[in-house]
């Protein structure tokens, strides 16, 4: 580091270079969850097309050489000369925020604002192709790294043929530069993605096709139904209390429509969208949902007697308790946390989703008595439940007072500094003996646990508090934690950065894994959210030459490489347990910071891993046997 720092220290980088040095400001990050991202962006420029009256139809197509192609109807990019001395096109897919959605007149209502998404998608590919139908002419234009590769006749595009049709045609490849990890997309969340977007625009068809791997999936996506629909398809193999229920209005000039159900379940399940983008982190349109919905059946509750004169107000997670909804708005003008919009902003669309909600869902109910005293049924016994539980939960937490240096089998670190400290989770008296021998005592804190932990999502609450084990790791994390009635988790209280599950790998050691991810997505979500939990990556093998150095191989695949390149000559150590391992081989292969392996555990759809979980941990069979039919051949066996 140099010690002058004067203006030459300064450096301005220009045009899309800035993505490809920091790509995740623009798309979030560069794991397969940023891949997608790509393809998003661009099925958002189409959508946005459709909103605007133009696009009836989107084709999305993996490639076999590992590109995405995505076509629409639409009227095609505009590919006139641009003020810049340039066909248009070419500012769109190279200038940062350029784009047509900043025009009123272009665009009522569009999901990308921020004029970035086709130029960031350029900048991050290792080439992308371009055409465009208009004007009964077929352009095409070709670029690499997000730098034009096609030499232009006084600034236009070379025409490639004629057409009756219009519409934009893009492919490109995602540039491994980037995405160091991976750049195959993944085609169960992009199908995921595609089938929702149908949901919100029902006029709207989109074409899948899988063409990778020597295959030729299709999937037509057309969902006339629309939100309602979606809310069918959410609570598919769920108990229904009551049927779906549909509103929508205008207020203030946004759109807002609302569909919701209750299922026989204790907890809420609340999607919030707007212009079809998913906001994951919600925003100021279901606040503005939850204010209304939870005034309106405060109201009609104590109208029809439910709540006496004495009784206090129903909670709004009472009210929201067993309801999956869906709130979709449309905005004219946006305003969202990040490019990647997992958060809305404006205050307009709160009062606008509020008034919408209170009139049309007072409209409904007053027509629909039976199906108000079914929502109103659920509310009254989640109240119920909550009481009893807030008392269990106060018991079972202060009954036994945990110091943070003695926490049960806690064998904790000597620092405080959460950002340093690390926890790993052990199973077993053996491998958590070895651990705590082998362990930096420094900064890293040892648990071991007993076996198999409860299955939270098969338990109630006060069984889940109950449970010795999960008593000891709430307490030794000291963030608390969150449930359907109310949120006593606090990140900020997080005594350890990184909490690490440290397993056999075997597949008892998978499935105590499985329990603890459940317990951390189910009630310590942001754990997750948060990029704090790991799962620690032991060796399966330790290969021992006659001659040379030792090496440990943590997989099935290391093994076979190793064997191609040691045909003879060593002998193979199988590990069946952390506890094989002696303290030191332990440091060197797990614990040690500079040689262990380690993977983060991230969550790219919440919405999938919602169901998922709830499929193979929750008490349904048919539905778990069908799923582990569809994916067996996914499966990796211990044998």
């Amino acid at each position: 580091m140099t010690e002058n720092y004067d203006a030459s220290s300064i450096q301005v980088i220009e045009g899309l270079e800035a993505v490809r040095r920091r790509p995740g400001m623009y798309i979030g990050s560069t794991s397969r969850r940023g891949l997608n991202h790509l393809v998003y962006e661009i099925v958002d420029n189409s959508v946005d097309e459709h909103l605007a009256g133009y696009c009836t139809r989107i084709d999305v197509t993996l490639n076999a050489d590992g590109s995405c192609t995505v076509g629409d109807n639409g009227r095609g990019i505009p590919v006139g000369m641009h003020q810049k001395g340039v066909s248009a096109e070419r500012v769109v897919f190279t200038t940062l925020h350029a784009g047509g959605k900043f025009d009123s007149d272009a665009y009522k209502t569009s999901g990308g604002l921020h004029g970035v998404g086709s130029s960031v998608v350029n900048a991050l590919s290792e080439w992308m192709d371009v055409q465009v139908k208009r004007e009964g002419k077929i352009f095409h234009d070709r670029y690499r790294k997000g730098k034009p590769d096609l030499e232009l006749e006084k600034g236009l595009l070379p025409v490639i043929g004629k057409t009756k049709e219009t519409g934009t045609t893009i492919t490109f490849l995602p540039d491994p530069e980037i995405f160091e990890q991976t750049t195959r997309f993944s085609a169960t969340e992009i199908k995921n993605r595609l089938h929702e977007t149908t949901y919100l625009n029902p006029e709207l068809t989109i074409v899948f096709r899988d063409q990778r791997d020597g295959r030729d999936e299709e999937l037509t996506f057309h969902e006339p139904e629309g939100i309602l629909g979606f809310i069918r398809d959410l609570n598919k193999n769920k108990e229904a209390v009551c049927e779906p229920i549909y509103v929508k209005g205008i207020s203030d000039g946004i759109q807002v429509e609302v569909a919701l159900q209750y299922i026989n379940e204790f907890h809420e399940n609340i999607l919030g969208f707007c212009n079809n983008i998913f906001n994951s982190e919600g925003g100021t349109h279901l606040t503005g949902f939850k204010t209304a919905f939870t005034t309106v059946m405060n109201t009609y509750a104590r109208e029809l007697g439910i709540l006496k004169e004495k009784d206090a107000n129903f909670t709004g997670a009472d009210i929201r308790n067993g309801c999956t909804a869906v709130i979709s708005i449309r905005h004219p003008d946006p305003s969202f946390e990040g490019q990647t919009k997992t958060k809305l902003d404006n205050a307009d669309a709160a009062r606008a989703v509020a008034k919408v909600t209170s009139d049309e869902f007072s409209r409904y109910f007053d027509k629909n008595l039976s199906a108000l005293r079914e929502v109103l049924g659920c509310a009254e016994k989640a109240a119920k439940i909550r009481k009893t539980e807030e008392k269990a939960k106060t018991n079972l937490l202060t009954k036994q007072k945990y110091s943070f240096d003695s926490n049960g089998k806690l064998a904790n670190c000597e620092s405080r500094d959460a950002s340093k400290c690390e926890i790993f989770i052990v199973e077993g008296d053996s491998a958590g003996g070895s651990a705590k021998t082998a362990r930096d005592r420094n900064f890293q804190a040892i648990l071991p646990i007993r076996g198999k932990i409860l299955n939270v999502e098969k338990a109630s609450i006060d069984k889940v508090l109950a449970n010795e084990e999960i008593k000891t790791m709430i307490n030794s994390f000291g963030c608390g934690f969150s449930e359907g009635y109310g949120n006593d988790f606090d990140i900020t209280k997080l005594r350890y950065g990184k909490i690490i599950i440290m397993a056999d790998a075997d597949v008892d050691g998978a499935h105590i894994c499985t329990l603890l991810l459940t317990l951390f997505y189910r009630f310590m979500p942001d754990l997750i959210g948060e990029g704090h939990v790991y799962i620690a990556m032991p060796p399966l093998y330790k290969a021992i030459p006659q001659k040379g150095k030792e090496e440990y191989l943590f997989d099935d695949e290391a093994l076979a490489r190793y064997r191609k390149h040691h045909k003879s000559g060593f002998t193979l150590q199988r590990y069946k347990g952390l506890g094989e391992m002696d303290p030191e081989q332990l440091w060197e292969t797990t614990l040690n910071p500079e040689t262990r392996t380690m993977r983060r555990v991230e969550i790219e759809d919440g919405r999938s891993a919602s169901d998922i979980t709830a499929l193979l941990m929750g008490n349904d069979v048919p539905p778990r046997r069908e799923f582990i039919h569809e994916h067996a051949r996914d499966a990796a066996l211990d044998v």
